[in-house]
Formats: C-alpha cells, structure tokens, sequence
C-alpha cells in the first residue's frame, strides 16, 4: 500500500521557522523524484519545491527561494521541507508528491502563518 504522510505542519508566527516531514512507504522511494506543493486559502495549488532522486537536484519557486530548503532521506524513505523566515502569504496545506512511473500525493498537513 502506498503511502506518503507530511507531519511537522502547525501555527507559527511571521518570522518562523517549520520543517515538515513526508514519509513514504508502499513504493522504491530512491527511484522517485520528489516535490512538494501547497494550496493556499482561495488559491490553487503551487508547486513549491522538488528534488531529483539522489538529492543533488533542487529548484523552488520564485516565492520560497532563498527561505525554504528541500531535502530527502532515501535511507529513512523521509522527504523534508525547511521553511525558515516564514510569511502569513506562506499559509496554506502543504503537500507531498511523488512520481516517477506513477504518482503518489500524500494527504497534506496545514502551516498558519500568524501573528
């Protein structure tokens, strides 16, 4: 059974920093490219961030660059997210995708950003 479950998310002020967590299972997680995407009140989702399989290829949105950092684990099957100097714009439910000959999305976890 594939799975691919984010934690990590919650409420945090303008400023601060989260690191969200997807792990996989169910599937050959080192074969898979990895991104991340998110959905913001009102707004459709976005791809935020993604990773290529060995971990050395990156790239991130205009919005997140500079702030967020992609990241995985292939030993631990884990794909990370650091989110630091956190906006309220950076509000919505972030996601978990992967996909190489299929794609798998992981159920989302929320990141509030407010004062």
């Amino acid at each position: 059974q594939v799975q691919l479950v984010e934690s990590g998310g919650g409420l945090v002020q303008p400023g601060g920093s989260l690191r969200l967590s997807c792990a996989a299972s169910g599937f050959t997680f080192s074969n898979y490219a990895m991104r991340w995407y998110r959905q913001g009140p009102g707004k459709e989702r976005e791809l935020v961030a993604g990773i290529g399989t060995g971990g050395g290829s990156t790239a991130y949105a205009d919005s997140v660059k500079g702030r967020f950092t992609i990241s995985r684990d292939n030993a631990k099957k884990t794909v990370y997210l650091q989110m630091n100097s956190l906006k309220p714009e950076d509000t919505a439910v972030y996601y978990c995708y992967a996909f190489y000959v299929r794609e798998h999305w992981g159920q989302g976890t929320q990141v509030t950003v407010s004062s």
